[in-house]
């Protein structure tokens, strides 16, 4: 059947027991009515290098005015001595053969370790890692980049933030980051994530532990001993990060203090901090069997859930806090027995505070002295907390 198409005659063109086509006499095009009531649009053509008949399928069924001029540029690729319907099969499998190579368990790794090594801190780029392995991967690892869609980003960590609500906020982060990785890299074009809004507010933790919980804390660890009850009695004198002191190496201990690099640092600055005569005991009580000083074999950087629970049972009823609360505690305490603020920001390696803008170009004092006093007299408040004596100050001794 040949007659000049309109899009009148195309709507009311009604489905038959089998298939039909209707030449447009207007162009090269073919409406072709399926059984089922689909509708789509062909160009049959002979291929110019052997004659052979051959069919190119428009893709999605457009308005016949934007179909006749797609079956025209069909023609002119005939002409040109093209195989249209060869060149879309072999996009087509190209497409496939991407699809199936950029999946999310092929490609996370390499994002890791191209991307998250190289640019972030050991902590934070293992979180990342943990957050794809925990949540993500297991979802998604069978599937390509380009299929996951925004939806499917909003169910994952809307699900999550039922019973995770800050795990959902990670794992949002950690798949913008990585999307945005990507298109760096034009694997994809764009970053489904860009948009989504957390699924929770997280509030700002204000957490302090008063002298009498810092005194069942430090019994507690001392009934529990070992690496993890040391490493957090040191964070406790220090006020260091977790990652920060459960990765510390013997190699960044010398003469009295530890001098961290950049890349272990959350503000990327190399940070030197003297220690106390306790913080030295507790590194001196550590046997010198690995690179680590707490670890040993492997640093302490997530295993510290390990000691927790019995941390929080032998403290007995004090409300919940976190490691991360004890930085927080180590500061406040400072400011509380006198040690000025300028030299806590020091001790914490702040970069805000009073040291911004200006003041942090031009002040270039170390206050190593400052430090070094304010951090004794911290743990000697801390040791009077249990009733025992301040410890003399003891140089750390050469391992050989």
């Amino acid at each position: 059947m040949r007659l000049r198409l309109t899009p009148v005659t195309v709507a009311k063109r009604q489905p038959g027991a089998i298939r039909y086509e209707i030449s447009d006499s207007a162009s090269s095009l073919r409406l072709v009515v399926h059984p089922s009531g689909k509708k789509s649009y062909v160009v049959r053509y002979r291929r110019k290098s052997d004659g052979k008949p051959r069919k190119y399928t428009l893709p999605g069924f457009p308005p016949l005015a934007e179909a006749r001029k797609l079956g025209a540029e069909v023609m002119l690729e005939v002409t040109n001595g093209g195989d249209p319907a060869a060149s879309k099969r072999a996009a087509k499998t190209a497409a496939k053969q991407t699809r199936e190579r950029d999946i999310f368990a092929q490609l996370v790794p390499t994002y890791i370790a191209q991307y998250a090594m190289a640019k972030t801190r050991e902590s934070s780029w293992r979180s990342t890692q943990g957050v794809f392995a925990n949540n993500i991967l297991p979802a998604w690892g069978s599937r390509s980049v380009h299929d996951v869609r925004r939806r499917d980003v909003i169910d994952l960590v809307g699900e999550m933030a039922v019973n995770r609500p800050v795990a959902a906020n990670r794992a949002l982060a950690a798949l913008s980051r990585f999307y945005r990785w990507l298109v760096d890299r034009e694997i994809v074009e764009a970053n489904i994530c860009t948009g989504i809004s957390k699924p929770t507010t997280e509030q700002a933790r204000d957490r302090v532990l008063n002298d009498d919980e810092i005194r069942r804390l430090l019994l507690a660890l001392d009934a529990i001993g070992g690496s993890y009850a040391a490493c957090i009695k040191f964070l406790l004198y220090t006020g260091l990060r977790r990652t920060e002191a459960g990765g510390l190496k013997w190699s960044e201990v010398a003469d009295g203090a530890i001098s961290l690099p950049a890349e272990r640092m959350k503000g990327r600055k190399p940070h030197i901090l003297p220690l106390s005569a306790q913080a030295m005991a507790l590194i001196e009580a550590q046997r010198r069997i690995g690179e680590y000083v707490f670890g040993q074999a492997a640093p302490l950087i997530s295993h510290f859930a390990r000691v927790m629970p019995e941390l929080r049972t032998r403290m007995g009823d004090t409300p919940h806090f976190t490691l991360h609360d004890l930085r927080r505690s180590a500061a406040s305490g400072m400011a509380r027995i006198g040690v000025p603020v300028v030299v806590i920001e020091k001790i914490l390696a702040h970069t805000g505070g009073t040291l911004a803008g200006v003041v942090g170009v031009y002040q270039r004092h170390s206050f190593l002295p400052e430090m070094t006093t304010a951090l004794q007299k911290w743990a000697d408040h801390v040791e009077r907390l249990v009733g025992g004596k301040s410890a003399k100050v003891v140089r750390l001794r050469e391992k050989q």
